[in-house]
């Protein structure tokens, strides 16, 4: 199953996908003036199943969703019809193939959920078979921000009353200098926690473009943010953002896609990470994280690493890693994701001597562990994965 998945194109229809693929999503996707077959195109070889950008009305709308169906994407409904009229605007929409959901709202304060409570109820009245989506602050809002005393307060309001079929949250960790937000973590432990406690899925995002405090996106970056938001359950990745915004307010450049519709640097990055992403669907899509730790000086909100049979021990040197237990099927993964942006971590793992236990490499394929312990070196943000059968 591994394998199967690198033999298909990235751009390959959705029709002929492998079905077990973790949801990608370009979170403003090309803009009404660009949708074109060919910009999705280049959308999905960059490793992206779904966009997201606000449209000016129903008719353009219609357009992107044709023109995203042929190139194999997946298209998040914006337009104002769909506050004015949701009911007519899901019946218009609700049978086109290329239909990924309705975006409603971004960043939300908790006064606003009773009204999305009820327009997401109006919509899957009509539609109950494609989601509404609504994407959550970051925990390093404000109180005014968030509209609630806290942000433990804020997330347990949301999710008691806006019934959207999973959680979406933005968090921009890496800041300008290599730097991690303390509250990176933190963030991740209370979004996944609420997921788990209402048996919903979440889905979490990494930063793309750049503007003041946030710098370009190197590899580095893009994969300490995908890779610890996996560990933690995640069920979909996103990006802020795929094509460049115009602001007055943010100095955005450099995201995949620059302002004028060409390419930057940033576009080939994000595609090598999204291989890596689609290589390892089949370990972290429907995955459940069965006990999650940190090594070294622990962040905020987190709890230290205790090792289950059959790992015997984790050492991560100096460093720090998120370490994460999971299981899909029936298969256990154990999951190293290391936390510094600038060095490299020697991770050694002891593992009992009976333990048929495999190292599972980012494009998919696998080796037999011999010996009772493992010896890598992880790159900075990189991810160390093994794999054993689970018990009966």
């Amino acid at each position: 199953m591994l394998m199967m998945l690198l033999t298909l194109p990235l751009g390959t229809p959705a029709e002929a996908r492998p079905e077990k693929r973790i949801p990608v999503l370009a979170w403003v996707g090309p803009p009404a003036s660009q949708a074109t077959v060919e910009r999705y195109r280049e959308l999905a070889d960059c490793g992206f199943t779904e966009s997201f950008s606000g449209f000016p009305n129903a008719d353009a709308m219609a357009k992107a969703l044709d023109a995203a169906q042929k190139a194999g994407i997946r298209q998040f409904v914006s337009v104002p019809e769909l506050e004015k009229d949701p009911e007519g605007t899901a019946r218009r929409f609700r049978g086109h193939p290329a239909l990924a959901g309705y975006h409603l709202r971004d960043e939300p304060g908790a006064g606003d959920f009773a009204h999305l409570g009820e327009w997401t109820r109006r919509i899957q009245a009509v539609d109950p078979d494609h989601g509404c989506y609504v994407n959550l602050f970051p925990n390093y809002a404000t109180p005014d921000q968030l509209g609630a005393p806290g942000y433990q307060h804020y997330v347990d309001r949301f999710v008691k009353e806006v019934p959207v079929p999973y959680l979406s949250f933005d968090h921009y960790p890496v800041l300008t200098g290599d730097r991690l937000r303390p509250e990176r973590y933190e963030n991740l432990e209370i979004i996944a926690k609420a997921a788990r406690e209402a048996n919903r899925p979440f889905w979490a995002f990494a930063l793309a473009v750049a503007h003041d405090p946030y710098p370009v996106a190197r590899v580095e970056h893009l994969r300490l943010q995908v890779f610890s938001d996996l560990a933690y359950g995640a069920q979909g990745i996103q990006y802020f953002t795929y094509w460049t915004p115009e602001s007055t307010v943010w100095n955005f450049h450099q995201a995949p896609i620059e302002k004028d519709g060409t390419r930057t640097p940033v576009y080939d990055r994000v595609k090598q990470v999204n291989a890596e992403i689609r290589a390892l669907s089949p370990v972290f899509l429907g995955a459940r994280v069965l006990r999650l730790g940190h090594t070294g000086a622990l962040p905020r909100g987190t709890q230290a690493y205790r090792p289950e049979a059959p790992v015997q021990g984790v050492d991560t040197g100096a460093g720090g890693a998120v370490v994460s237990l999971l299981q899909n099927g029936k298969r256990r993964y154990l999951a190293v994701v290391n936390r510094s942006l600038t060095a490299p971590m020697p991770l050694t793992v002891t593992l009992a001597g009976s333990a048929r236990v495999a190292e599972v490499r980012k494009d998919g394929s696998s080796r037999r562990v011999a010996g009772g312990r493992d010896q890598v070196q992880v790159e900075p943000g990189d991810l160390a994965l093994l794999s054993w059968a689970a018990g009966p």
